[in-house]
């Protein structure tokens, strides 16, 4: 019948690709298990963030004093004041400042742009170049690009750009990967860690690249004022480039402050009113002392805070602001302030 026929071509057309990709050549040999691993293992930390952001499960092996030391609570993650500079790395005795990044821009832009320039637009000059050595004649094309370097961009600084993913890369790309980053007419190799884009004082930092919206890539690179477009690519073993993500620079500011929260979670045990018995938060009576001037809350927006610790298992008591559900979960917020790493390379 007409069916069967098309059913017997169907089938050996299948059994005809599978035997071809069965016997394709050097299949295995371009297969790298630790990398697929390696893989593997991002795209699932990268699910979990997503289901569960920023939740971590507080250590049995480790105190939670010990483990969250370099962490503070916060009231108000909004409000609540954060010096911009304590405990800074010593890489920052490596870059400039300028003491107000927009009045700069804008002073520089007037005197050095918008000037009259001895050579019009559209005009052929010559240039000469001494003592340049053969291998870079050698190793270079025909064709040399030249470029003039406004004041203070010959310096290293914490560069921010705002940036937003390429349409067609789904790639799990996570923080501190090393990079390939065009940024106007320089282009070089960072690791730049990512944050929100927003108008407060604190910014949160976003784990692996966001898939939708806009966010801020932060990195060390000369000071490039704005505005300026910036590309970045991920750079396979092979030599090849992967477009990620397209944007412009922000700002050259090292006092951005960019917070890594861990949230850590307990189930209540027994609710009388507005106070109740929480277990899993943490796991000896040592860290619920430590932490206990911190504030904590629930899923449901209920606040309170640590009252007392119950036995020696982790056990304790919490007072809150209204009567708790009993499928609530509580949680503590903790912060800490995470740097860009120093891995400036030109390309």
């Amino acid at each position: 019948s007409p069916k069967r026929h098309c059913h017997e071509a169907v089938v050996s057309t299948q059994s005809t690709g599978e035997s071809a990709a069965g016997t394709e050549p050097d299949y295995d040999l371009q297969f790298d298990e630790e990398t697929e691993l390696a893989e593997l293992r991002k795209f699932r930390e990268a699910t979990e963030d997503e289901a569960f952001p920023d939740e971590l499960d507080t250590p049995l092996d480790t105190p939670a004093r010990v483990r969250f030391q370099k962490y503070r609570g916060l009231k108000s993650f909004r409000t609540t004041p954060w010096d911009p500079k304590e405990n800074l790395p010593l890489d920052y005795a490596r870059i400039s400042q300028l003491e107000n990044f927009n009045t700069v821009r804008k002073f520089i832009v007037k005197s050095h742009v918008k000037k009259e320039r001895p050579v019009r637009k559209g005009a052929y000059v010559s240039l000469f170049i001494k003592n340049v050595p053969i291998s870079i004649i050698e190793s270079q094309s025909a064709a040399i690009t030249v470029f003039g370097l406004l004041p203070y961009e010959q310096k290293m600084s914490v560069q921010h750009s705002v940036v937003q993913r390429h349409g067609q890369c789904d790639l799990v790309v996570k923080g501190k990967e090393k990079m390939l980053a065009q940024v106007g007419f320089r282009r070089y190799l960072v690791k730049p860690i990512y944050s929100q884009h927003t108008k407060s004082n604190k910014h949160k930092l976003e784990r692996f690249m966001p898939k939708k919206g806009s966010f801020v890539a932060s990195y060390y690179a000369p000071i490039t004022l704005s505005p300026a477009p910036v590309i970045l690519f991920r750079v396979e073993e092979d030599g090849s480039a992967t477009l990620l993500s397209t944007g412009s620079t922000l700002s050259c500011n090292p006092d951005r402050v960019i917070c890594k929260r861990v949230v850590l979670s307990g189930h209540p045990l027994k609710i009388h009113k507005r106070t109740a018995t929480v277990r899993y938060l943490f796991h000896s009576r040592e860290d619920i002392a430590y932490f206990r001037p911190v504030e904590v809350r629930t899923k449901h927006g209920r606040r309170g805070h640590i009252k007392e610790a119950l036995g020696t298992h982790g056990h304790c008591k919490i007072g809150f602001d209204g009567p708790l559900h009993q499928n609530d979960t509580v949680i503590m917020c903790l912060y800490k302030r995470v740097f860009p790493k120093w891995d400036f390379q030109y390309f």
